[in-house]
């Protein structure tokens, strides 16, 4: 259940455990989407130290149940929802939507008006039921290969306005 998990800001330290669960969940839970030459190009070959800069400049949130880190979201100063990833094991459990409610809270007290992401095809009907849009189907190359995707957006409602 969701209500078994705790939301806690990102620490320096939590750069492997949330390489982890990116990769875990894009080879176990999207390689259902992608082929495997796919799910190479996109988690393999990740720049540990590009990885955790990029976490650490970012409004970074990691779900933990108990001393477990179940998930993780990153949110841009721009709106931008970078990163939301579950492990296979605690995806369906509401993690997933409660990462989204924190960075969608922090969004809101930031004078964020619109949410932007680009979801993968497993991701797609979560954000869809999320109240995201599509803008645009994608085709993105990243190392050699081409990943399709679509770009989704949300308007926010002001703080104290949600609905």
């Amino acid at each position: 259940m969701a209500t078994d998990f705790c939301i806690r800001d990102y620490r320096t330290g939590d750069a492997d455990t949330t390489l982890t669960i990116f990769q875990r969940a894009v080879r176990e839970v999207a390689s259902q989407d992608y082929t495997p030459a796919e799910i190479e190009a996109w988690a393999g070959h990740i720049d540990r130290n590009v990885w955790a800069n990029s976490l650490e400049r970012q409004f970074t949130r990691i779900a933990t149940r108990g001393d477990t880190p179940a998930g993780f979201a990153s949110l841009t100063d721009h709106g931008h929802l970078d990163m939301l990833f579950v492990s296979p094991e605690h995806q369906r459990c509401g993690v997933a939507s409660r990462l989204l409610s924190t960075a969608e809270q922090a969004a809101r007290q930031r004078g964020i008006i619109r949410l932007t992401t680009e979801a993968s095809l497993n991701a797609l009907p979560f954000f869809q039921a999320q109240g995201f849009e599509i803008v645009k189907a994608q085709e993105i190359e990243r190392r050699g290969q081409i990943l399709r995707n679509y770009r989704m957006e949300k308007a926010l409602h002001p703080a104290g306005n949600a609905g």
